[in-house]
């Protein structure tokens, strides 16, 4: 007959799973984000995608393509921020 089983006490069934802010790893650089979108793209933009990732991977840049696209997000943001209705982000976004 096995002995008794050890269950975990409620403490730790039911803690907290929130962290307190964003979390960077020390050996990767990656960053735990809070919020999630999703984004629909092409074939032919997520070929390029992983083109990117794999050309930077080469040039002994290892990133997943999550924080490729966080990267341009941000580079995009601040050009608009920096010069508005000149940015590159409304030249795109106007052409089409």
């Amino acid at each position: 007959m096995p002995g008794r089983v050890n269950l975990p006490g409620a403490d730790e069934l039911f803690r907290s799973t929130e962290s307190p802010g964003p979390v960077e790893g020390t050996a990767t650089g990656r960053v735990r984000h809070d919020e999630k979108i999703t984004v629909y793209v092409s074939a032919d933009e997520l070929l390029a995608l992983e083109d990117a990732r794999l050309a930077l991977r080469r040039a002994g840049i290892a990133v997943d393509r999550g924080r490729i696209v966080r990267a341009a997000l941000a580079q995009c943001l601040s050009d608009f921020t920096d010069r508005g209705t000149e940015s590159e982000l409304v030249a795109r976004l106007g052409a089409t």
